[in-house]
């Protein structure tokens, strides 16, 4: 079975307004689009486009049986448009997830509270791979000897001092813990401006696009320690085709671009800074990892001609990117899987015969029996699928 899918983009303050107009080859559309969910998620379920007017949620719970799909998606494919940066946040592990719901169901916090952390009792692990040719993220924390390298460069204000101080310590995860802790904290206010202040002046040869970075954060969220909490982490540049892997608990912030995200089937975010929404800073610091790391990059491995393969490593997704020039790539599928193209006209035929033809923007559903998917025509698309750990 392969079948069509579709859905609107969602509103988000931070999306951009041109680039999902432009991928699908329309004019803009005036609003903010930040993301299309393709997926089966109640927040926003991809209409299945089989005349029956059901949404994928309501179609795979009726179809199921007969068709040999899951009731439900281990995962969320979506478009994803930054216009502007996401908030910073982590993801809680499944163990967090379970026992945060639990708590919260018990305690009687409505789950579309502002104030909710947890929503669903399910892990977040995420990849993006970028769309767009440039794709800027922060991602993971910096280590240690280079972030104290940036805070030298801005002087030797009084934030400055406080921030170096909390940096010092020979246990790198623990002084970046107690710095975070200490930023997003209520005695910090005084230094918090006095660093973004010090960043505003401060011009060093070493970490030019780190600091013009923040001191635009620091225009869009004046005062918001995110932007002291954006100084301790990695600024990531992806190009076309390059991914991020972020687990739980790694600090992570989306900055500009297109791209393809692929997510288990959560909506569990504990934020830190760069947003007006809920901050619960002592959950945030339950799930984080303080450990610093390089950037998270995930490469691809080669699964056949035209064929790269994105696999993290958990059971919920893998992510193929799919290159249709010459020749009839194949994929071989470990799941119900849906694709969406990126560029030109992709045709896919299941091992039915079935054939659905997608343009930029569009996507389907394909049920595991339909593998392996063969491609043809001239284009790009990714297919997400459960993975295989």
């Amino acid at each position: 079975m392969l079948t069509r899918i579709s859905n609107s983009p969602r509103d988000y303050a931070w999306g951009s307004r041109t680039l999902i107009a432009e991928l699908e080859g329309r004019a803009p559309s005036g609003a903010p689009e930040a993301e299309v969910w393709f997926g089966d998620h109640p927040g926003s379920p991809a209409l299945v486009e089989d005349g029956s007017g059901r949404t994928l949620d309501t179609w795979l719970a009726e179809e199921s049986a007969a068709l040999g799909v899951p009731t439900r998606l281990p995962y969320l494919l979506k478009l994803l448009a930054a216009g502007a940066p996401l908030s910073i946040q982590a993801h809680p592990s499944k163990a967090q997830a379970e026992a945060g719901f639990a708590r919260e169901e018990a305690a009687g916090v409505p789950r579309d509270a502002a104030e909710r952390n947890y929503r669903d009792d399910n892990h977040k692990p995420e990849l993006i791979v970028a769309v767009s040719d440039r794709f800027e993220a922060l991602a993971g924390l910096r280590e240690l000897s280079a972030t104290r390298r940036l805070v030298q460069a801005l002087g030797d204000g009084p934030g400055p001092r406080a921030l170096r101080a909390h940096l010092e310590g020979a246990d790198a995860a623990a002084a970046l813990r107690d710095t975070i802790a200490w930023l997003l904290g209520p005695d910090s206010d005084g230094d918090v401006a006095d660093v973004i202040s010090a960043v505003g002046g401060a011009r060093p040869a070493e970490f030019t696009a780190e600091l013009a970075l923040a001191r635009s954060l620091a225009e869009a969220y004046p005062r918001d320690p995110g932007v002291v909490v954006a100084l301790l982490m990695n600024l990531v540049i992806l190009t076309r085709g390059e991914a991020l892997f972020v687990p739980a608990g790694v600090l992570h912030a989306y900055v500009s671009g297109l791209g393809v995200e692929l997510m288990a089937a959560s909506d569990n975010v504990l934020r830190g800074g760069l947003t007006p929404k809920h901050v619960d800073a002592g959950e945030l610091m339950a799930v984080l990892d303080a450990a610093p790391s390089d950037p998270p990059r995930l490469p691809s491995r080669e699964a056949g001609p035209g064929v790269q393969i994105f696999d993290p490593g958990v059971p919920d997704f893998a992510l193929a990117a799919v290159t249709v020039d010459t020749g009839t790539p194949e994929l071989e599928l470990s799941g119900i899987a849906l694709a969406v193209a990126v560029a030109g006209i992709v045709e896919v035929t299941g091992a039915s015969g079935e054939r659905v033809t997608l343009q930029p923007g569009q996507a389907l559903v394909a049920s595991a029996v339909e593998s392996p998917l063969r491609f043809a025509g001239a284009g790009r698309a990714f297919v997400a699928m459960p993975g295989r750990a």
